[in-house]
């Protein structure tokens, strides 16, 4: 709307082989069609006399009808019209809030479905909040086809999906986050489109490269300004007219342009008051580290992920190839310099190369976590870590391996569900047409039928079928029940952890760096920090069935142990079995330790 009343409508559509129209039906008056005027540069605009909640709709020639690509909201669904929202009509309560300061972010990942949508998560804020959570994270909610869907083939990239609720109450839910001081993130992806409502092939085929493809189609083709400009407007438009503290970009790896990712990082700063706090977070499956030195703040680390899930679930198929051997030596890298694959060849990929040095970075530069939408929802029926674990190391190596993520100077990340310790699965969902969701159910069965697993077709077809909404069902953790003993047993450990971190490192992080690491068993670690304060942050962890040696003995102010008499046989030179020590280690005696290593 460029006034109350009056809005100008405009789409690029340079491929359009007729003229270009804008069919609207206000909410009181008679319906009109309106020809838009060619901009010479692909463009086609008109303003017209309506206001918020007018539904509207292009149309090319004839035949091609198709909603706004830059949508704030649709009557409906992806196929459906397009609305008129007033992006100045919500009253902010929050006005004054300023967000919170990188060192402070403890992430919660969450499916918003799954959470009963916008009010759903609003109404579980409190209890994030008491957890200690400091940021929540949304999984995309871009518009996408029909009623289930992770999020990650939506269409319509500037429109919450009305699954989920509306735009007010989007906005509700980021005040109310303020509200508890919590911080709120959304996950965006700009590296693709979903196979279902995506019209710009129609009329702006433009907008994508012939020549290079992405595993979800043809690639976006970011050297047009046009295309460059559609996605840094949308970013900046999150983080302004919802107010978002942050953004999480989806799989940038299959992004043709990486300097656009620094161009639009840039952007989104420069478009922001200076003393508000906004992040910026990259998924690159390639550890790329030079994006990190710029706008960004961080990047997931799915190193430490892989590792991590190797040494407690034992699993070295598929990517968890490359974490096979040397497991200890491998963490070790991964807490001091945060990226295992630096730039050496990785053996699931062939040999290729993979990654940039990153052992210059601070350790807030990545975002560790044991589990996440990707990581359980990627496997055939979706197993949470826990359960994994008791086929793998077993509950106290899972518990060493809570306290090391929660508990290390990296950004820690937590998957709904998981502070409950809940097997509730969490498997990949849809609601796609009939012929696409036979096309995505056959595919996901292929996908597995190399894994040995599954090679008998029999056991592939009890993979859950993507599109029944029994499979989405089976997803949603069973937040407003009981969570059982075990559960609060789970939920009293981790939010302990939390407010250890809160405490004792939080506030001397930024500006902590490496002193160094080094394994010190098969699969036990020694790891070290100086923080702001000049105090040596030291973590050993053991995840294995044995005791090993620690030389030489561990002295100074226990934070934090796993499992009782840790930190007592620490002293003696002995670190227990399944078990994370954290001390504040004198500075002189951590160098000495360190120099002997």
């Amino acid at each position: 709307m460029t006034r109350p009343g009056q809005t100008r409508f405009a789409v690029w559509a340079p491929n359009a082989a007729a003229a270009v129209k804008v069919h609207l039906t206000p909410p009181q008056g008679e319906p009109m069609t309106l020809d838009m005027q060619a901009d010479g540069q692909g463009g086609y605009v008109v303003e017209a006399p309506v206001g918020a909640g007018t539904r509207y709709r292009y149309q090319i020639g004839d035949d091609l009808k198709f909603p706004d690509p830059h949508s704030r909201l649709q009557a409906g669904d992806v196929h459906d019209d397009s609305v008129v929202v007033d992006p100045d009509a919500y009253a902010w309560r929050t006005t004054d809030w300023k967000g919170r300061p990188w060192s402070e972010v403890v992430l919660y990942e969450l499916h918003p479905k799954a959470f009963g949508g916008f009010k759903g998560i609003q109404a579980a804020l409190p209890k994030l909040a008491e957890l200690g959570v400091t940021a929540v994270e949304l999984m995309p909610i871009a518009d996408f086809p029909g009623e289930r869907n992770w999020g990650y083939d939506g269409v319509l990239p500037y429109a919450p999906d009305t699954a989920y609720g509306t735009p007010d109450d989007l906005k509700a839910l980021v005040d109310a986050a303020h509200e508890q001081g919590l911080m709120i993130f959304l996950d965006v992806v700009y590296n693709h489109f979903g196979p279902d409502g995506n019209y710009l092939h129609a009329y702006a085929s433009d907008f994508f490269r012939e020549d290079l493809h992405t595993p979800w189609g043809p690639a976006i083709d970011f050297r047009r300004p046009q295309v460059r400009d559609f996605f840094t407007r949308n970013a900046m438009y999150w983080v302004n007219e919802y107010r978002f503290d942050g953004l999480r970009f989806d799989a940038v790896h299959a992004i043709s342009e990486p300097d656009w990712l620094d161009e639009m990082a840039a952007a989104v700063r420069e478009s922001v008051a200076s003393d508000r706090h906004v992040h910026l977070v990259l998924e690159h499956d390639g550890n790329i580290a030079s994006h990190l030195a710029k706008d960004f703040d961080a990047q997931w680390n799915d190193d430490g992920h892989h590792i991590l899930h190797r040494i407690i679930a034992g699993e070295t198929d598929g990517y968890y190839t490359d974490y096979a051997d040397k497991p200890a030596e491998q963490l070790a890298r991964c807490l001091s310099e945060g990226f295992i694959y630096q730039g050496q060849p990785s053996p699931h990929r062939d040999g290729e190369l993979r990654g940039e040095p990153s052992g210059d970075l601070p350790p807030t530069a990545f975002v560790l976590f044991l589990q996440n939408h990707d990581q359980i929802g990627n496997r055939a029926l979706g197993d949470r870590l826990i359960t994994l674990a008791e086929k793998g190391a077993g509950m106290e190596a899972l518990r060493a391996g809570v306290a090391l993520c929660m508990l290390s100077p990296q950004i820690p990340m937590i998957f709904m569900g998981e502070e409950w310790g809940t097997r509730t699965p969490f498997l990949y969902f849809t609601s796609h047409n009939d012929e696409l969701a036979e096309a995505v159910r056959e595919g996901r069965r292929k996908e597995f039928a190399k894994f040995p697993a599954f090679a008998d077709p029999a056991v592939r077809d009890n993979i859950p079928d993507p599109n029944a909404a029994d499979t989405f069902e089976a997803s949603v953790p069973p937040l407003t029940q009981s969570p059982g003993r075990e559960g609060m047993l789970w939920w009293d450990y981790y939010r302990a952890l939390l407010r250890l971190r809160r405490e004792v490192l939080v506030p001397h992080l930024e500006g902590a760096v490496s002193i160094g690491a080094q394994a010190i068993g098969e699969v036990a670690v020694a790891a070290r920090w100086r923080l702001a304060n000049s105090q040596v942050y030291a973590m050993y962890v053991n995840f294995g069935p044995e005791a090993v040696d620690i030389t030489p003995v561990v002295g100074g102010q226990l934070v934090f142990e796993s499992a009782t008499d840790t930190g007592r046989l620490a002293a003696t030179g002995k670190l227990k079995a399944g078990a994370t020590l954290v001390m504040l280690e004198d500075a002189l005696e951590a160098i000495a330790q360190d120099s002997a290593a």
